[in-house]
């Protein structure tokens, strides 16, 4: 099913929803409207641009350098991890080059040692780009990918570790959705980013979430590409129409306070990864022609972790991308054939095509982040024990003020998963929804440009706040 027609059967259904509502009554049914959004043209061909023969090629390369694992060769021009970010930074370089300098390239770098998996002193060094916005540079998006590979003993740094899937796909896919992005101006910053020392601890993310604090980032969202060519599951399915995103719950580095608040209020599924999980499935039902996206209300895969979560622990949302059907023998092991049967993580076993729908996924909600405004801020909620719902916010700063053409208020049955009725409020901080109970329903509001592009929904409160508390 293509994402037009989705988007129209939703569209249909949420219609005909409030329409069975208004006619039983249903006291909020006057406020109600069925999901609205604004075609972009843009994102359609933004969606359509990645190239199964780039990202063969990019993870062909990274192949090639034998093992990327973190501990390995630096100093030689063709193998080791040394050789593959270098080339990484040339490839930014020639990126950049193509849109007139466009992107900021740079070595995020640290010492790491006294660890189970790094006991000696090693400079774990990750390679990111920026792409300044025009209007509003502190605010940023970001896409990862890993450089690191690995085989079935974490502390091998020397035998052939191909790391196809996990992980020179999901960098593959962040070169890739640089060049196509490269080519337009957004408002907000976006980040590409080819992160190190995954493996070993995920210590290339924590280095970079600690320069994102220290710089007073406002980072709305870390798109976390972790294995997106793999469609033959160990499980013997065979899928190559759905994706996974991983999205934690209450945050991190909630308080005390905080979670009294949120105990009365709600707010434990709508943190701000999860409004941006949401979002993400909102992309890839417009945009992604035979794309469904499985929001899966956990930081990782069960009792695991990935390079999103350094992220998440300082208070950013951030989610992980991947494949639905993993194959373990492709992953973490010693190249070998047993018994007609093959481990290791090979080229031939990743889907080119596929992965092009993942890489697009990421570029559409990118784009989409960085030409919308900012998600509101300061969003607060009163009605208790009244008949009308007031939520409020933040005016837009200044760096909105120019392009925003308002807000738009969500709302949904607190069972429901995803957002059910919105309305349009117009430019204003405060609107009231009469007669629609505080105690039956979720809220959040979301920011809208003058063109139609529009953030993530922000739920009231420290729960689901964007900014960085």
């Amino acid at each position: 099913m293509k994402a037009n027609e989705k988007s129209l059967i939703q569209r249909v259904v949420l219609a005909t929803t409030g329409a069975l509502l208004l006619g039983s009554g249903f006291a909020g049914a006057a406020n109600a409207q069925a999901i609205s959004y604004k075609d972009q043209s843009k994102l359609h061909d933004i969606a359509a641009a990645p190239s199964a023969e780039n990202l063969r090629r990019d993870v062909q390369t990274l192949v090639d350098f034998g093992t990327r694992h973190t501990l390995s060769e630096t100093e030689s021009d063709t193998q080791g991890i040394g050789a593959a970010r270098r080339w990484i930074y040339e490839e930014f370089q020639r990126i950049s080059a193509a849109c007139g300098g466009c992107l900021e390239v740079y070595y995020s770098s640290d010492i790491v040692e006294g660890t189970p998996r790094i006991p000696d002193p090693v400079d774990v060094v990750s390679v990111v780009a920026i792409q300044r916005g025009k209007t509003d540079p502190g605010r940023y998006v970001l896409m990862s990918g890993d450089i690191d590979s690995r085989v079935t003993d974490i502390m091998d740094y020397t035998s052939e570790s191909p790391g196809a899937n996990d992980n020179a796909s999901g960098l593959a896919g962040t070169l890739e959705a640089a060049r196509i992005l490269s080519q337009y101006e957004f408002n907000g910053s976006i980040v590409y980013a080819a992160l190190a020392g995954e493996e070993q601890g995920l210590f290339g993310g924590e280095i970079l979430a600690r320069q994102a604090v220290e710089e007073g980032w406002r980072l709305h969202a870390v798109l976390n590409n972790d294995m997106i060519g793999n469609i033959a599951g160990i499980n013997g399915v065979i899928d190559n129409t759905t994706a996974r995103v991983f999205a934690e719950g209450t945050r991190m580095n909630e308080t005390e306070a905080d979670a009294r608040r949120r105990r009365f209020t709600g707010g434990e599924v709508d943190s701000p990864s999860r409004n941006l999980a949401r979002y993400i499935s909102w992309m890839a039902d417009r945009y992604i022609p035979n794309l469904d996206v499985m929001v899966v209300y956990r930081l990782d895969r069960f009792g695991r972790g990935g390079h999103h979560r350094p992220f998440n622990d300082v208070g950013f949302p951030g989610v992980r991308i991947m494949e639905t059907n993993e194959h373990y023998d492709r992953q973490h092991q010693d190249l070998r054939n047993e018994d007609g049967r093959h481990y290791g993580d090979t080229i031939e076993y990743v889907d080119f095509d596929y992965a092009v729908k993942l890489t697009a996924l990421n570029a559409v909600t990118l784009a989409s982040m960085a030409w919308a405004p900012a998600p509101p801020s300061d969003v607060e909620i009163r009605g208790a024990v009244q008949p009308h719902t007031t939520l409020s916010w933040a005016p837009a700063s200044e760096h909105d003020a120019e392009t925003i053409a308002g807000y738009r208020i969500y709302w949904r049955y607190t069972d429901a998963p995803n957002w059910q009725f919105s309305r349009d409020v117009g430019n204003v901080t405060e609107f009231t929804l009469r007669n629609v109970v505080i105690d039956n329903y979720f809220f959040g509001v979301a920011s809208v440009s003058k063109d139609g592009f529009e953030s993530p929904v922000v739920f009231p409160g420290a729960a689901g706040t964007f900014d960085l508390r």
